[in-house]
Protein backbone atom coordinates (compact mmCIF):
# COMPACT_ATOMS: atom_id res chain seq x y z
CA UNK A 1 0.00 0.00 0.00
CA UNK A 2 1.54 3.32 -1.08
CA UNK A 3 0.47 5.12 2.11
CA UNK A 4 3.03 2.97 3.95
CA UNK A 5 5.91 4.23 1.79
CA UNK A 6 8.88 5.16 3.92
CA UNK A 7 7.78 2.98 6.82
CA UNK A 8 9.98 0.24 8.19
CA UNK A 9 8.38 -3.15 8.77
CA UNK A 10 9.61 -5.72 11.27
CA UNK A 11 8.81 -9.40 11.51
CA UNK A 12 8.95 -10.28 15.21
CA UNK A 13 8.65 -13.54 17.12
CA UNK A 14 9.61 -14.99 20.50
CA UNK A 15 13.11 -16.51 20.61
CA UNK A 16 15.08 -17.53 23.70
CA UNK A 17 12.35 -16.02 25.91
CA UNK A 18 12.63 -12.62 24.21
CA UNK A 19 10.55 -10.83 21.61
CA UNK A 20 13.03 -10.39 18.77
CA UNK A 21 13.01 -9.09 15.22
CA UNK A 22 13.56 -11.86 12.67
CA UNK A 23 13.95 -9.45 9.78
CA UNK A 24 13.16 -5.91 8.70
CA UNK A 25 12.59 -4.06 5.46
CA UNK A 26 11.49 -0.70 4.06
CA UNK A 27 8.25 -0.11 2.19
CA UNK A 28 9.08 1.25 -1.28
CA UNK A 29 6.36 2.04 -3.84
CA UNK A 30 3.84 0.15 -1.77
CA UNK A 31 5.88 -3.05 -1.72
CA UNK A 32 8.15 -4.82 0.76
CA UNK A 33 9.99 -8.11 0.97
CA UNK A 34 11.39 -10.30 3.73
CA UNK A 35 13.80 -13.13 2.89
CA UNK A 36 16.04 -15.54 4.73
CA UNK A 37 16.84 -19.08 5.80
CA UNK A 38 14.32 -20.98 7.93
CA UNK A 39 15.23 -23.45 10.65
CA UNK A 40 11.81 -24.02 12.24
CA UNK A 41 8.25 -22.93 11.50
CA UNK A 42 7.30 -19.98 13.71
CA UNK A 43 4.32 -17.73 14.31
CA UNK A 44 5.38 -14.11 14.00
CA UNK A 45 3.69 -10.72 13.85
CA UNK A 46 4.22 -7.69 11.65
CA UNK A 47 5.23 -4.40 13.22
CA UNK A 48 5.32 -1.01 11.49
CA UNK A 49 8.12 0.84 13.21
CA UNK A 50 7.26 0.13 16.88
CA UNK A 51 3.52 -0.48 16.41
CA UNK A 52 2.08 -3.99 15.93
CA UNK A 53 -0.14 -4.37 12.87
CA UNK A 54 -2.16 -7.20 14.47
CA UNK A 55 -1.19 -9.40 11.52
CA UNK A 56 0.01 -12.87 12.50
CA UNK A 57 2.27 -14.50 9.92
CA UNK A 58 3.33 -18.13 9.90
CA UNK A 59 6.98 -18.10 8.86
CA UNK A 60 7.22 -21.30 6.84
CA UNK A 61 8.88 -22.47 3.64
CA UNK A 62 7.46 -20.97 0.46
CA UNK A 63 6.43 -17.68 -1.12
CA UNK A 64 4.26 -15.83 1.40
CA UNK A 65 2.16 -12.96 0.09
CA UNK A 66 1.18 -10.21 2.53
CA UNK A 67 -1.47 -7.72 1.45
CA UNK A 68 -2.32 -4.52 3.34
CA UNK A 69 -4.87 -2.25 1.67
CA UNK A 70 -8.15 -0.43 2.20
CA UNK A 71 -10.17 -3.64 1.92
CA UNK A 72 -8.27 -5.43 4.66
CA UNK A 73 -5.17 -7.40 5.51
CA UNK A 74 -4.31 -10.94 4.52
CA UNK A 75 -1.46 -13.44 4.39
CA UNK A 76 -1.52 -16.29 1.88
CA UNK A 77 0.57 -18.56 -0.33
CA UNK A 78 1.59 -21.29 2.11
CA UNK A 79 -0.49 -24.05 3.77
CA UNK A 80 -0.54 -22.79 7.36
CA UNK A 81 -1.04 -19.15 6.42
CA UNK A 82 -3.93 -20.09 4.12
CA UNK A 83 -5.50 -22.12 6.90
CA UNK A 84 -4.99 -19.37 9.49
CA UNK A 85 -6.54 -16.62 7.37
CA UNK A 86 -9.50 -18.77 6.34
CA UNK A 87 -10.16 -19.08 10.07
CA UNK A 88 -9.63 -15.35 10.71
CA UNK A 89 -11.96 -14.42 7.83
CA UNK A 90 -14.71 -16.68 9.16
CA UNK A 91 -14.23 -15.24 12.66
CA UNK A 92 -14.49 -11.72 11.22
CA UNK A 93 -17.72 -12.70 9.42
CA UNK A 94 -19.26 -13.78 12.72
CA UNK A 95 -18.10 -10.51 14.29
CA UNK A 96 -19.76 -8.53 11.49
CA UNK A 97 -22.98 -10.48 11.96
CA UNK A 98 -22.88 -9.71 15.68
CA UNK A 99 -22.30 -6.02 15.00
CA UNK A 100 -25.31 -5.99 12.65
CA UNK A 101 -27.56 -6.83 15.59
CA UNK A 102 -27.36 -3.23 16.82
CA UNK A 103 -28.67 -2.04 13.43
CA UNK A 104 -31.43 -4.64 13.59
CA UNK A 105 -32.32 -3.40 17.04
CA UNK A 106 -32.64 0.20 15.82
CA UNK A 107 -34.71 -0.82 12.81
CA UNK A 108 -37.06 -2.95 14.92
CA UNK A 109 -37.58 -0.04 17.31
CA UNK A 110 -38.40 2.24 14.39
CA UNK A 111 -40.87 -0.37 13.14
CA UNK A 112 -42.67 -0.16 16.47
CA UNK A 113 -41.92 -3.71 17.61
CA UNK A 114 -42.32 -4.34 21.33
CA UNK A 115 -39.01 -4.04 23.22
CA UNK A 116 -39.48 -7.38 25.00
CA UNK A 117 -39.87 -9.11 21.63
CA UNK A 118 -36.80 -7.28 20.31
CA UNK A 119 -34.70 -8.30 23.29
CA UNK A 120 -35.77 -11.95 23.09
CA UNK A 121 -35.16 -12.10 19.35
CA UNK A 122 -31.75 -10.45 19.40
CA UNK A 123 -30.61 -12.30 22.53
CA UNK A 124 -31.38 -15.60 20.81
CA UNK A 125 -29.50 -14.47 17.70
CA UNK A 126 -26.52 -13.30 19.77
CA UNK A 127 -26.43 -16.62 21.63
CA UNK A 128 -26.48 -18.52 18.33
CA UNK A 129 -23.56 -16.47 16.96
CA UNK A 130 -21.60 -16.80 20.21
CA UNK A 131 -22.04 -20.58 20.10
CA UNK A 132 -20.79 -20.66 16.49
CA UNK A 133 -17.76 -18.59 17.45
CA UNK A 134 -17.01 -20.84 20.40
CA UNK A 135 -17.17 -23.94 18.18
CA UNK A 136 -15.11 -22.30 15.43
CA UNK A 137 -12.27 -21.35 17.78
CA UNK A 138 -12.33 -24.58 19.79
CA UNK A 139 -12.38 -26.85 16.74
CA UNK A 140 -9.60 -24.89 15.04
CA UNK A 141 -7.32 -25.12 18.08
CA UNK A 142 -8.04 -28.84 18.54
CA UNK A 143 -7.36 -29.56 14.85
CA UNK A 144 -4.02 -27.72 15.10
CA UNK A 145 -2.79 -28.83 18.52
CA UNK A 146 0.56 -30.00 17.15
CA UNK A 147 1.50 -27.13 14.86
CA UNK A 148 2.01 -23.42 15.54
CA UNK A 149 -1.62 -22.52 14.76
CA UNK A 150 -3.14 -24.23 17.81
CA UNK A 151 -1.08 -22.39 20.44
CA UNK A 152 -1.17 -19.24 18.30
CA UNK A 153 -4.97 -19.01 18.19
CA UNK A 154 -5.15 -20.00 21.87
CA UNK A 155 -2.88 -17.01 22.49
CA UNK A 156 -5.17 -14.73 20.46
CA UNK A 157 -8.28 -16.08 22.19
CA UNK A 158 -6.98 -15.53 25.73
CA UNK A 159 -5.23 -12.20 25.19
CA UNK A 160 -8.49 -10.30 25.68
CA UNK A 161 -8.82 -11.39 29.31
CA UNK A 162 -7.52 -8.98 31.99
CA UNK A 163 -5.79 -11.95 33.66
CA UNK A 164 -5.60 -15.73 33.01
CA UNK A 165 -9.00 -17.32 33.66
CA UNK A 166 -10.42 -20.81 33.28
CA UNK A 167 -13.54 -20.63 31.13
CA UNK A 168 -15.60 -23.71 30.15
CA UNK A 169 -14.15 -23.31 26.64
CA UNK A 170 -10.56 -23.34 27.92
CA UNK A 171 -11.26 -26.33 30.18
CA UNK A 172 -12.77 -28.16 27.19
CA UNK A 173 -9.71 -27.42 25.05
CA UNK A 174 -7.26 -28.49 27.75
CA UNK A 175 -9.18 -31.71 28.42
CA UNK A 176 -8.50 -32.73 24.81
CA UNK A 177 -5.00 -31.26 24.51
CA UNK A 178 -1.98 -33.22 23.32
CA UNK A 179 1.27 -33.24 25.28
CA UNK A 180 2.93 -31.00 22.69
CA UNK A 181 0.18 -28.38 23.01
CA UNK A 182 0.33 -28.44 26.82
CA UNK A 183 4.11 -27.94 26.72
CA UNK A 184 3.90 -24.83 24.52
CA UNK A 185 5.47 -22.03 26.65
CA UNK A 186 2.49 -19.66 26.40
CA UNK A 187 -0.15 -22.37 26.92
CA UNK A 188 1.75 -23.88 29.85
CA UNK A 189 2.27 -20.53 31.59
CA UNK A 190 -1.31 -19.39 30.98
CA UNK A 191 -2.91 -22.60 32.25
CA UNK A 192 -0.67 -22.81 35.30
CA UNK A 193 -1.35 -19.18 36.26
CA UNK A 194 -5.10 -19.54 35.64
CA UNK A 195 -5.24 -22.57 37.93
CA UNK A 196 -3.30 -20.75 40.65
CA UNK A 197 -5.63 -17.73 40.45
CA UNK A 198 -8.71 -19.92 40.61
CA UNK A 199 -7.31 -21.82 43.60
CA UNK A 200 -6.77 -18.53 45.46
CA UNK A 201 -10.27 -17.35 44.56
CA UNK A 202 -11.67 -20.63 45.90
CA UNK A 203 -9.71 -20.22 49.13
CA UNK A 204 -7.64 -23.34 48.49
CA UNK A 205 -4.31 -21.55 48.92
CA UNK A 206 -3.02 -18.56 50.87
CA UNK A 207 -4.30 -15.40 49.19
CA UNK A 208 -1.25 -13.30 50.03
CA UNK A 209 -0.91 -10.36 47.62
CA UNK A 210 1.88 -10.93 45.15
CA UNK A 211 3.91 -8.58 43.00
CA UNK A 212 2.56 -8.37 39.47
CA UNK A 213 5.10 -10.15 37.22
CA UNK A 214 6.60 -8.51 34.18
CA UNK A 215 4.74 -9.73 31.06
CA UNK A 216 6.53 -12.60 29.37
CA UNK A 217 7.49 -12.24 25.70
CA UNK A 218 4.64 -14.60 24.77
CA UNK A 219 2.19 -12.27 26.54
CA UNK A 220 3.60 -9.27 24.69
CA UNK A 221 3.04 -11.16 21.43
CA UNK A 222 -0.49 -12.07 22.52
CA UNK A 223 -1.34 -8.44 23.19
CA UNK A 224 -0.65 -7.66 19.52
CA UNK A 225 -2.73 -10.52 18.06
CA UNK A 226 -6.03 -10.70 19.92
CA UNK A 227 -9.30 -12.01 18.52
CA UNK A 228 -12.17 -9.55 18.90
CA UNK A 229 -14.83 -10.75 21.32
CA UNK A 230 -18.37 -11.23 20.05
CA UNK A 231 -20.54 -9.27 22.45
CA UNK A 232 -24.06 -8.11 21.72
CA UNK A 233 -23.79 -4.39 20.96
CA UNK A 234 -25.85 -2.14 23.21
CA UNK A 235 -28.06 0.55 21.75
Amino acid sequence: MSSLDGSKLYLKTVKDQELKSMDSCDVVHGKFRFAGLLDTVKLANLYMDDEPLAMPVVVEKGEIEVRIDNTGRSVSGTPLNDKLYQFINRHDQLGNEMNELSHKQSQMLLDGIDEDIINRTLSAEAARLAKQEDSLVTNFIVENFDNVLGPGVFMMMTSGYPYPVLTPQIEDIMSKATKKFKEDPYVKQYYQTANEIQARQNGLVDDTPQTQPTPAPQEQMADSMSLPSLNLPQE
